[in-house]
């Protein structure tokens, strides 16, 4: 099973999604009986990339965030025991 194929959510796997969709559309029968697995694979294996990719990203993300509520904490503290 594999998330909704549309392009503008992947775009680093916009090319093979359209290779897969594409084999989908060519093999209708076939496709139940391996065709487009080698496609499927590469498309496993690009979503994976992609989610490593995002999280890294949003791991990022999070720890400057941590690092400006705990500036912001710091500075509240400071200025209530004035």
């Amino acid at each position: 099973m594999h998330p909704p194929l549309t392009l503008h959510k992947h775009p680093m796997c916009a090319e093979i999604i359209e290779e897969f969709q594409k084999c989908h559309v060519e093999h209708p029968i076939a496709k139940f009986f391996g065709e487009c697995t080698e496609l499927k694979i590469k498309l496993d294996r690009c979503f994976r990339a992609e989610k490593a990719v995002k999280r890294k990203a949003n791991f990022e993300k999070s720890k400057e965030l941590k690092e400006q509520l705990r500036v912001l904490r710091k500075e509240n503290a400071a200025s209530n025991s004035q």
